[in-house]
């Protein structure tokens, strides 16, 4: 029987030390927390890791970064990345409606476009919650404080659409040593400035937190190749005015029925195995809203390329349809003269994304090894998931199924309706 130990009392860096010392001593680690008390992180990191440049001791203390007062986009740009882990502020549980705004032209007309998304959000809040409530009246089974929060959110469900992606929000990123280095090397190339001084000021604190861990020296060449791929390749390349849905896969039939018994006895919420990722690939394209997009982003499982927010692929048809007639004419005499007024703009394209609201669609590009696949479509065709990600999911399992036509998925392919659970999905004091 081996013997078991836990240690969490530690910072990061006496993490990291602990572990390392088993690739240089067999002695046990009760022994080497002595040494750790003894000498410090401090004077061991800087002998062995970063003179030693064995990046993976690295691996081994993690650390957790609080960033608020960041707009979406840049919220976006610090979770691009494969190992990301974190939470944000939910636009579907949170009432946006005072977040201060980032406004990079900052002039009049500017501060015009966002202020007219924003009205629209606010004032409409009410008149939705009585179309809502006029629509989905509470039954006597149902809880008055769980439909009052069900109502809430489903209202945010609508309106989310019309906020712009300048809008501030918060988010925290839980990362080991090694990886925050290695993204933070990259985003402080990004195209928007906003992401590059986040960056410059993540790493100032890591920096003075954890000097052995973050003392790195890059060469020129190393941030000439960083900067050139970073502020050219950020953003997947926009298409045009249409983008169509498409899927491949790489993964051959005769291949997959190999496994064909565990695919059949696989239980409901229950993932594949990780080794069928061998057989290939799946990539999905589609347009999606860029609201929606952010929660399927989430999911690390597969690459997921970064669309650039424009206004050329429309406004996603879910949130005119949800709105009550009235505010549906008023939203697109909105929408119309909004994406007159961001053309018209003379800033980047990188730049006018803070000024387009987050119900424009946007082209996406999802690939992903057959287990990720099977997980993804599965969690995000569930009835409580966003209306018009859902749509999606529904596609996914469709043409993926056709293509693979022996696989079998727990897909929940039921048609949309309300669900007042949305009012459990909370978090609350007991």
């Amino acid at each position: 029987m081996p013997n078991i130990f836990i240690y969490d009392e530690f910072n990061p860096e006496d993490n990291a030390m602990l572990q390392a010392l088993y690739s240089r001593s067999a002695k046990s680690v009760a022994e080497h927390v002595d040494k750790v008390r003894a000498s410090g992180s401090g004077k061991f990191m800087s002998t062995f890791y970063v003179g030693y440049g064995h990046a993976s001791i690295a691996d081994c203390g993690s650390t957790t970064m609080f960033i608020e007062g960041i707009s979406i986009l840049g919220d976006k740009a610090i979770q691009d990345w494969p190992l990301y882990s974190g939470q944000e502020t939910s636009t579907r549980y949170i009432d946006m409606g005072r977040q201060p705004i980032i406004d990079p032209i900052g002039s009049a007309a500017s501060k015009q476009i966002l202020d007219a998304w924003m009205d629209f959000y606010n004032d409409s809040q009410e008149p939705m919650r009585e179309h809502l409530m006029a629509k989905y009246p509470r039954q006597a089974d149902e809880d008055e404080g769980v439909y009052a929060k069900a109502i809430k959110a489903r209202g945010f469900d609508s309106l989310r659409g019309f906020l712009p992606a300048g809008i501030t929000t918060q988010l925290s990123w839980h990362s080991n040593l090694r990886q925050a280095w290695d993204h933070l090397a990259l985003l402080r190339h990004h195209p928007l400035e906003e992401v590059r001084q986040t960056a410059e000021a993540i790493l100032s604190g890591l920096k003075e937190k954890y000097p052995n861990s973050f003392s790195h020296q890059p060469t020129q060449e190393q941030e000439a190749y960083r900067e050139d791929f970073t502020r050219r390749f950020s953003y997947f390349p926009p298409v045009g005015r249409s983008c169509p849905k498409k899927m491949e896969t790489t993964i051959k039939t005769e291949e997959l029925a190999k496994y064909q018994d565990l695919i059949d006895r696989r239980p409901a919420k229950t993932g594949l195995p990780i080794f069928l990722g061998d057989l290939g690939t799946c990539t999905f394209e589609f347009p999606l809203d860029f609201g929606s997009f952010r929660d399927l982003q989430r999911h690390r499982s597969g690459l997921c390329r970064m669309p650039l927010l424009t206004t050329s692929l429309g406004f996603n048809r879910w949130y005119l349809e949800q709105l009550p007639e009235s505010l549906k004419a008023q939203a697109e005499v909105l929408i119309a003269k909004q994406t007159e007024m961001i053309d018209a703009l003379e800033a980047s394209p990188e730049i006018k994304q803070y000024y387009t609201a987050i119900g424009f669609d946007v082209a996406c590009r999802f690939s992903f090894p057959l287990p990720a696949a099977a997980y993804v479509i599965e969690l995000r065709s569930g009835r409580t998931v966003h209306p018009s990600l859902r749509q999606i999911a529904h596609w996914m399992h469709e043409s993926l199924t056709q293509a693979l036509p022996n696989l079998r998925l727990y897909s929940d392919l039921s048609p949309d309706d309300w669900d007042v659970r949305r009012g459990l999905a909370d978090i609350i004091k007991k």
